[in-house]
């Protein structure tokens, strides 16, 4: 089957470009003709306060990947999918905010006719900070696609309200950088430092994690690493009303994968306190580099870690849940125990059933009027 898919990748940085990438690569293996379009300008700065781009890669590229797309030339959206018309018989486009919808219409428009069926893979169908018009604008690109695929039940049930067509859903597949593990056999140190990891967003709830640690266990600091969406005020505020400036060390900014070990290699464990979640690779990255998890339930999260066993669980958005979930980390033994039952993900059996699902969306009766 000859597969197009549209979203970002290297020079982009961050889990979208990893996966849109590592996607392209797994299609490829199964035997599919693939092309990868992406971007050479993927949408204003003022719409992403952070950083865009990254100088090296943190994934094998994908060979013969276009980067076509750009914002600033609506045309290049209607002569990418002319392109594709006639040689995809399926097109993927990776959607993670509303802002795409104009650009991807653009895409759809020139793929018209062609007979290739059209899927959104929707990592996120509405933001996690919403805006009056995020639910009008999905709702006008999931009217006008062939299928949806989604990373949890709980997404699928928000598509089926925007979309009449078919939504699948897949359990998100491990993309993590190709880094080495810094895990080493048996090591003994208990560190009494936590690590919440990657970019700040309110709905990661790092202000909750906050508020726990000053009622958790008092020897324990915290490191904070990753970009901050909005800047570090807030939170250089918060951590002195709460008398934690000693505690907790902010690394701001966005960490290559290649330090990526060294900083898990300092911690007892991953912190993800998310208020909600539709996926997240972190917990698997942990994993890889040899330490636990604490983390709510909220989304997926829960299924990925075993709670007891290679981390611990607790409620979203609950300080005390999220405190007592701390003390209980630290009960004596504890940390080794869980640190013992980590191990690494196999992507494979995640991976042969994401491929599976997204290429029987081809076969699919459409279901849009």
């Amino acid at each position: 089957m000859r597969i197009a898919i549209i979203g970002p990748t290297y020079p982009y940085k961050g889990g979208i470009a990893l996966h849109t990438t590592e996607l392209a690569h797994r299609l490829r293996r199964a035997g599919h003709e693939v092309v990868l379009e992406s971007w050479s300008a993927q949408y204003p700065k003022v719409l992403y306060p952070g950083r865009q781009t990254i100088d090296t890669p943190e994934h094998e590229l994908f060979p013969g990947s276009r980067r076509a797309l750009s914002w600033r030339r609506p045309e290049s959206w209607w002569q990418v999918g002319r392109r594709l018309r006639g040689w995809a018989d399926q097109a993927v486009l990776a959607v993670s905010t509303p802002w795409q919808l104009v650009p991807y219409l653009g895409i759809l428009v020139g793929l018209r006719g062609g007979g290739t069926r059209t899927v959104a893979l929707c990592h996120n169908v509405l933001p996690h900070e919403r805006s009056r018009v995020d639910e009008r604008l999905m709702r006008t690109l999931l009217a006008r696609v062939d299928g949806v695929l989604v990373h949890s039940a709980e997404q699928a049930a928000v598509a089926r309200k925007l979309a009449s067509t078919t939504v699948t859903v897949a359990a998100i597949a491990p993309y993590l950088p190709t880094t080495k593990s810094s895990a080493t056999s048996g090591d003994t140190a208990v560190r009494k430092r936590l690590l919440f990891f990657g970019i700040v967003r309110p709905y990661k709830g790092l202000d909750v994690l906050l508020r726990a640690l000053a009622r958790g266990p008092a020897d324990v600091a915290l490191t904070v690493a990753g970009e901050f969406w909005g800047g570090t005020a807030d939170t250089v505020r918060l951590i002195g009303e709460l008398g934690l400036a000693a505690r907790v060390t902010l690394r701001p900014g966005y960490l290559p994968s290649d330090q990526v070990p060294a900083l898990f290699s300092e911690a007892d464990a991953l912190v993800l306190p998310y208020r909600t979640a539709t996926s997240s690779q972190n917990a698997w990255i942990a994993f890889e580099n040899g330490i636990p998890v604490i983390s709510t339930r909220a989304g997926s999260l829960g299924d990925q870690i075993t709670d007891g066993v290679d981390g611990i669980l607790c409620e979203p958005d609950d300080v005390d849940s999220l405190a007592a979930a701390l003390d209980r980390f630290y009960q004596p033994g504890i940390p080794l125990r869980l640190r013992a039952g980590v191990a690494p993900v196999d992507p494979e059996p995640y991976w042969k059933s994401y491929i599976d699902k997204l290429t029987a969306l081809v076969a699919e009766p459409t279901c849009r009027s």
